[in-house]
């Protein structure tokens, strides 16, 4: 039979049940609709959450860690050599937290085509001094171009500009967590005392709040040169290099040969927040999960709907099987039915999900953890549409393939004989 006259019996069974055909298109509208903005809104949300973290981590940080002596002097004796010796309270090496050959390390990775760009940063203890009050800080000096280029310093200063810090090598970006506690503003001179006793003085050019309280309290960022005159050391001491790749699988593998190459402690970006991207994993899982069940069970509701408009078109199905429709013909009827539902439905469900998720985004989210949102996070990747269309289409599909499956099976003479 010729598929538009299919296409309008089908069609003319849907109009029928007017009721039943909206309810089982409804179904399909939430159930695509629910999963658009699920999955909006909690991968926008992921997102926002990941960027707090890794958006300010490098993906690899190189740095000299201050290990024990793994040869005591026990072991030089020729007396003790051969034997096991147990020595206890093992103290550190004498070294320095400053990274040896650090500029040959630099302009190597520079020169590397995975490289992204590399920034040098020096980190010192220091106390923040209020009268006979002393806090404890820590002082980070950065170059700040390439922090801003390479880790949107800029979108965590919530008062002055990364300018303002590069051109005043007296000035400090304080964390807000410190300018609350000892009631600094912007303009203000702030005192230091560093970790060899002495007293430095620094002009408050900004403020910047990362959304992690714990670092806000303690972190201020200044000019390289005026950490490393905080720390009392020379222009050629770094404590630890950021590096920025292209793509970041490459950190593992690459942390392992700067370590090899040159004999120094790196870690990469997955390494250190193995545990953070852990809790995104199980949140994007139970996202899918539950956005799927939506789905299937719209699905569910398209087979109930379709199964029992079978029993009420018994006579109907006899009467086609009858004048010459076959058994395919009957269940291309269902599946065009199946089908039409899923593409109402599905095409409502779209818009209901892109509306809904539109006015989320646009929703004020203000809060003193994280300035610079201003409104809900949503991601409006096309993907996700895309995925909820294609599932609608195999959802009703199948939900209709089977009732019409069994409406083929159907025989014309036993209908019209109980009729």
């Amino acid at each position: 039979m010729a598929k538009s006259v299919l296409f309008d019996i089908a069609k003319t069974h849907l109009w029928a049940r007017k009721k039943q055909s909206a309810i089982a298109a409804l179904g399909v509208t939430f159930g695509i609709g629910t999963f658009i903005i699920l999955v909006s809104f909690m991968t926008g949300l992921n997102g926002l959450l990941d960027g707090l973290i890794l958006n300010r981590t490098p993906h690899i940080r190189i740095y000299n860690e201050i290990k024990q002596s793994k040869n005591q002097p026990i072991e030089l004796d020729a007396e003790y050599k051969q034997k096991m010796n147990v020595v206890h309270s093992i103290k550190p090496k004498n070294s320095q937290a400053s990274i040896l050959n650090n500029q040959g390390i630099m302009n190597a990775l520079r020169n590397d085509k995975r490289v992204k760009g590399v920034t040098p940063q020096v980190s010192t203890r220091i106390f923040y001094q209020s009268g006979s009050i002393l806090l404890n800080g820590n002082l980070i000096g950065i170059n700040v171009i390439e922090e801003t280029r390479l880790y949107n310093f800029q979108q965590y200063i919530v008062q002055g500009t990364p300018q303002d810090l590069e051109s005043n090598d007296n000035g400090v970006v304080l964390g807000i967590g410190v300018a609350e506690k000892l009631s600094l503003k912007l303009g203000d001179y702030v005192q230091m005392v560093t970790q060899n006793g002495s007293n430095i003085r620094l002009k408050i050019v900004g403020f910047f709040q990362s959304g992690l309280a714990d670092i806000d309290k303690l972190q201020s960022y200044c000019n390289i040169k005026t950490a490393q005159k905080a720390a009392g050391e020379s222009s050629n001491y770094i404590t630890d290099i950021s590096v920025k790749l292209f793509d970041i699988e490459l950190a593992k593998p690459m942390t392992d040969e700067i370590v090899h190459n040159n004999n120094i402690n790196a870690v990469d970006i997955k390494t250190a927040n193995a545990q953070f991207e852990t809790g995104t994993s199980i949140r994007n899982i139970i996202t899918y999960a539950v956005s799927i069940t939506l789905l299937v069970v719209a699905g569910f509701g398209i087979y109930n709907i379709l199964n029992m408009m079978i029993y009420e078109k018994m006579a109907d199905i006899a009467i086609l099987k009858a004048t010459g429709f076959s058994g395919n013909d009957v269940k291309r009827i269902f599946i065009y039915e199946a089908l039409l539902i899923g593409i109402v439905g599905g095409a409502l469900g779209l818009i209901m999900g892109l509306g809904v998720s539109y006015l989320i985004s646009i929703s004020p989210f203000e809060t003193q953890a994280i300035p610079t949102i201003k409104t809900f996070p949503v991601n409006f990747n096309p993907l996700y549409y895309l995925i909820g269309s294609i599932f609608a289409m195999i959802t009703t599909f199948f939900a209709g393939y089977l009732p019409a499956r069994k409406a083929s099976k159907i025989d014309p003479v036993e209908i019209i004989r109980g009729q």
